[in-house]
């Protein structure tokens, strides 16, 4: 379920007067505009605000290209001027303490929330927007537009705030302003916005004239209340729906750990008597090898399976540096950026670079590598992670952050295992003692990474383990593609 769109569907439905009944016993919606225009008429005697130009003509023509809005014949359609002021200013005590928020503090999407920092107003009374207590917040600048960033403004210490003056203000005027925050972050509305973007790609910024000319309704204040009513019964549910969809996720996530964790631990399939044991093709490949198996030594392993090491079973090959010498040849380099979360390969955005066929030759991939993250900047993703290389061999080689992982015997293990057996360890967190930090970098251990003990089961066990996961972890993508 697309839980986005049908906010939107609602807020569609919203401001179309669709989405609750109209009353023929509300206040009629001429009858508040009447309210409205006094109070601006007395906030200009009082010279609290200035006589817009608009104000001072007669002709109520909109500069902005009006888009024809179908509303319920007991609404208006009326300029954002005439229900908000446009960038109030405050003058307040030097020494007040007030809120104040830049734009990474306004939350984007649907909730409309915001977070303050408390700040004297002498330190950002100038070179801020001004804003206090009920005052909407609209980002004008992309992408935060197009990403909904408004807000309506509360809890301001003292009731004020100034911020980034990237958000325009609007003072509302006995409107519920709950109401026009829905609108606002409407499609119809953005889409009204986007229109007529100006300046360069990256910085561009919304013409002033959507805050002020753009025609937007107006139902009956009644109306208007029981509208967000609505909207938020529907969004409360919706709600409901993504946190159940969040807790599902998570709880796949978890089964899949536990899944990779019973695989490795000989729980996922039953042993079979007559597989040949891991440590007879373990000495078939190294009959000088020491082998430590089978539970005489490591009760904790199931019949048939021996312990080894990664360095016994693979050879480890560092990433590619770029030639200086020729010939050269142009190849895709797979860096920690392709890995995706879910430890699979992007290929969407590879870079390609020229270097010395000889060394091209000694770093290019084989289908079957297993390509593993060295070195990374985040605390929250330790080094050590991999993913599988399955595609043609040659036509890739990777960067000097990782290294590949080369099975030399595929007869004793499949590069598949060794890939879930990785991915098993890494999200039980084996690797947070695998790595140390230097200037803000992660490494890896390389020696405690390849000495790492691996518990390998007979072959023909392997595949069914694989064969195992992969049923598994189907239906429980079958089940994380539906939500």
């Amino acid at each position: 379920m697309d839980t986005k769109k049908l906010r939107q569907k609602i807020l569609d439905l919203a401001i179309h007067g669709k989405l609750v009944p109209q009353d023929p016993n509300d206040e009629p919606a001429s009858v508040l505009l009447e309210r409205i225009k006094a109070e601006k008429e007395r906030l200009i005697k009082e010279g609290k605000i200035k006589r817009t130009k608009k104000s001072a003509k007669s002709s109520d023509t909109p500069h902005y290209q009006q888009v024809k809005l179908e509303v319920p014949n007991s609404w208006y359609m009326v300029s954002v001027s005439d229900l908000f002021l446009l960038n109030p200013k405050s003058e307040l005590d030097d020494n007040m303490k007030v809120g104040f928020i830049p734009m990474a503090l306004v939350e984007d999407g649907f909730s409309g929330n915001h977070f303050y920092e408390e700040r004297t107003w002498k330190d950002v009374k100038r070179g801020y927007c001004h804003f206090q207590n009920g005052d909407i917040g609209i980002a004008k600048i992309s992408p935060c537009f197009e990403n909904r960033k408004s807000t309506i403004f509360k809890n301001l210490p003292n009731t004020y705030g100034a911020g980034t003056t990237e958000l325009v203000i609007l003072r509302p005027i006995k409107v519920y302003t709950k109401f026009y925050l829905y609108l606002f972050k409407s499609d119809w509305y953005v889409k009204e916005g986007t229109k007529y973007f100006k300046g360069v790609v990256g910085q561009q910024r919304v013409h002033k004239e959507i805050f002020t000319d753009l025609y937007i309704p107006f139902p009956p204040f009644a109306e208007q209340q029981r509208i967000v009513e609505e909207i938020e019964y529907w969004f409360a549910l919706i709600d409901q729906i993504e946190q159940d969809k969040s807790d599902l996720q998570t709880a796949i996530r978890q089964t899949k750990s536990k899944i990779l964790d019973l695989a490795i631990h000989g729980k996922l399939v039953p042993q079979d008597p007559n597989d040949e044991p891991a440590s007879e093709l373990l000495k078939r490949i190294n009959p000088k090898a020491k082998i430590t198996c089978d539970n005489g030594h490591y009760p904790q392993l199931p019949v048939g399976w021996s312990c080894t090491t990664i360095k016994d079973v693979c050879e480890n090959i560092n990433g590619l540096w770029k030639g200086k010498k020729e010939p050269l040849v142009k190849v895709g380099v797979i860096r920690n950026a392709n890995f995706t979360k879910d430890f699979k390969l992007d290929f969407s955005n590879i870079e390609c670079i020229d270097v010395e066929q000889r060394v091209f030759s000694q770093r290019h991939l084989l289908n079957g590598d297993l390509i593993v993250e060295k070195s990374g900047g985040s605390d929250k993703n330790p080094v050590g992670r991999a993913v599988l290389y399955e595609g043609t061999n040659g036509v890739f080689s990777y960067s000097n952050f990782t290294m590949v992982l080369r099975i030399i015997h595929r007869e004793v293990i499949l590069s598949k295992f060794l890939y879930y057996y990785i991915l098993a360890n890494y999200q039980a967190g084996v690797m947070n003692s695998m790595q140390t930090q230097t200037t803000g970098l992660h490494n890896l251990i390389l020696d405690k990474y390849l000495t790492m003990p691996l518990y390998l089961p007979p072959r023909q066990e392997q595949e069914r383990i694989i064969n195992k996961i992969e049923i598994l972890f189907s239906k429980l993508d079958t089940i994380m593609e539906s939500l």
